[in-house]
């Protein structure tokens, strides 16, 4: 089926980001999955393009352009042709945003033009040892010392955190109270913040995954980061859009292993003939395809719907619930029809099946998921 119409214009950023993808970040794709982290360099080339940030003003280094159509092109297109342990969507749309929505303009024009350059990295810090979807049992805190405040504690499985130059830091500001906490704009050079290893993972080897400390972190007031109260609800602002970053992953991530597995079963001979001419093959990828068409339409719709401000909570919860379970079977499948070759690390469904089990964990995991829909439901059956 095809799908809602790009603009002119969307078609040609997307020709110009494949062509980015192409030549600048899939040559290094190997060298980083070795050693473990991706080149500073990819950030700054993403930014002389203009792809990092999009949404920023013009006085800003931006381009304006707030369209959640070009960031899902970049998604798509890194996925296909890039490298999606590439963690830009995450320093461009999940925690940049923040001091947009947040910020004060003394903090947006001191650094969103280094993060629209990609001189200035982003990380977020909310996961703790004790306290991944719950934030609740966060321990870091942040008490106030005259004008400014101490922060102290660790976070970890951070996305971008050896890489990250500035690293928004959720901490409670209230011990006594569960949901009272802040937002801290933690840099680079401030004392007593100390990185620890660069986590090793079971997939998604190229992307840095840090632990993080901080040990009397004297924050000045010019970086916290809103109401340091209201850290809690600024979080939950920002989980819709992560949501829909995560399904419209997620799919392009699927339709990825279909190809690279209809590809393989063509020239792959079993009996004296392809794979490809066996029944069971073919229902398997017919099956398959189906999926990811419905799929396509339900994100695409999906990305309209948030483009005029409208898709709820509930809603991001359940695409995310059905892109991130529909990824995990089809690659699970496309592996199992590559046979042995599957389990390989010369052929790409091997990396493609580690790097995707961590799509029904990160960004809420499906439990979290199914709990946000059924209370919905639940709730507007009592009405």
């Amino acid at each position: 089926m095809e799908r809602t119409p790009f603009t002119e214009e969307q078609n040609m950023f997307r020709e110009s980001a494949r062509a980015f993808f192409t030549n600048e970040i899939r040559p290094n794709r190997e060298r980083w999955r070795e050693q473990g982290i991706v080149d500073r360099e990819a950030f700054l080339k993403a930014g002389q393009q203009g792809l990092l940030c999009m949404w920023a003003a013009e006085k800003h280094g931006g381009l304006g352009l707030d369209d959640f159509r070009y960031e899902q092109i970049l998604i798509e297109e890194n996925a296909r042709h890039g490298d999606s342990n590439f963690f830009m969507t995450l320093h461009s749309r999940l925690v940049a945003p923040y001091f947009k929505h947040f910020g004060t303009p003394e903090q947006q024009d001191r650094f969103i033009p280094g993060f629209v350059s990609g001189e200035n990295i982003l990380a977020l810090a909310m996961t703790e040892p004790d306290a991944g979807s719950d934030l609740s049992g966060m321990r870091s805190t942040a008490r106030l010392d005259g004008d400014d405040w101490i922060l102290n504690g660790s976070k970890t499985y951070i996305s971008n955190g050896i890489l990250a130059d500035t690293v928004i830091v959720a901490a409670k500001t209230d011990p006594e109270k569960s949901h009272t906490m802040g937002l801290f704009l933690v840099e680079r050079y401030m004392p007593g913040f100390v990185r620890g290893r660069n986590l090793k993972k079971m997939g998604m080897k190229g992307q840095d995954t840090a632990e993080l400390f901080f040990e009397d972190v004297r924050i000045p007031a010019t970086n916290v980061l809103g109401h340091p109260e209201h850290g809690f609800m600024q979080l939950m602002q920002g989980l819709v859009e992560e949501r829909l970053i995560a399904a419209v992953g997620n799919l392009v991530c699927a339709q990825v292993a279909l190809a690279v597995t209809t590809d393989f079963v063509c020239e792959r001979k079993v009996f004296g003939k392809p794979l490809s001419k066996m029944q069971n093959t073919r229902f398997k990828l017919a099956a398959l395809d189906a999926d990811q068409d419905i799929a396509q339409a339900y994100v695409d719709r999906a990305v309209a719907v948030h483009n005029d401000g409208k898709l709820t909570a509930e809603d991001a919860a359940r695409i995310k619930l059905f892109t991130s379970e529909l990824n995990g079977r089809m690659v699970d499948e496309c592996l199992q029809l590559h046979g042995g070759a599957g389990y390989m690390d010369e052929y790409e469904i091997c990396h493609m099946y580690k790097d995707e089990r961590i799509n029904r964990i990160l960004a809420g995991s499906s439990e979290i998921m199914k709990e946000i829909i059924a209370r919905q439901l639940l709730d507007r059956r009592q009405q």
